[in-house]
């Protein structure tokens, strides 16, 4: 086996969608086609791999808008979250594992900044796929104070499950480099710091003030 990763630049606001997969097997997924399937799916057809499945991390407009078109160029089913309302041919449920050749993608739950956001973790290479659910040194989005509780179950879930030596590779472009690791994250963002609930909330209402003094657009 060759383990096949790519993060590719998707358009959008900075995004970032994936191409996965296993050169002897020749087989791949795509993570979040976005705005530019085509070419995650011409890099496919340049190395012979055959697309088994178009993951989605979770159903914002941003990382779905490429799945019709990934779908009719190579007959992918698309996975999500099985209570996601987004198009979907398979749903899935938490602690879900994909095989793609010789390797597993297994999906975790984590709801907060979407009811439906999944991560997808590679146990054998120690990679982690955090969609909008983490960036480099700063977390997606809640709506309300109930979604951000479920933020913060979620990561200390993630924190619990997986290994600090996880790769982290996010969904959008927001950070000082285009990944991390886990073990960084947790020492470095502030709301992984965060050592309860209520700090949690207090990073998130101090946020503009945070991102300022640490230089983040």
């Amino acid at each position: 086996m060759q383990f096949i990763f790519e993060q590719i630049d998707t358009a959008g606001d900075r995004n970032f969608g994936y191409l996965i997969g296993d050169r002897k097997a020749k087989e791949a997924v795509i993570v979040d086609p976005s705005f530019r399937p085509e070419f995650i799916v011409r890099r496919a057809e340049a190395q012979e791999l055959k697309v088994l499945f178009i993951i989605n991390t979770h159903s914002h407009y941003d990382h779905t808008f490429g799945n019709t078109i990934a779908k009719r160029l190579t007959g992918a089913e698309i996975i999500a979250w099985q209570g996601s309302d987004s198009q979907k041919d398979i749903g899935i449920k938490d602690l879900t594992q994909i095989a793609v050749g010789d390797f597993t993608l297994q999906a975790l739950h984590t709801p907060g900044h979407s009811e439906d956001h999944l991560v997808y973790f590679i146990p054998h290479y120690n990679v982690l796929l955090t969609g909008d659910h983490l960036f480099v040194g700063k977390i997606g989005g809640t709506k309300d104070k109930e979604s951000a509780q479920k933020q913060y179950d979620s990561f200390q879930k993630m924190l619990h499950l997986l290994p600090p030596e996880a790769t982290v590779w996010p969904g959008h472009d927001y950070g000082c480099r285009p990944s991390s690791t886990l073990y960084m994250e947790s020492k470095t963002n502030p709301f992984l710091m965060a050592r309860s609930l209520e700090e949690f909330y207090e990073v998130k209402d101090a946020w503009k003030a945070i991102k300022l003094r640490n230089g983040l657009v």
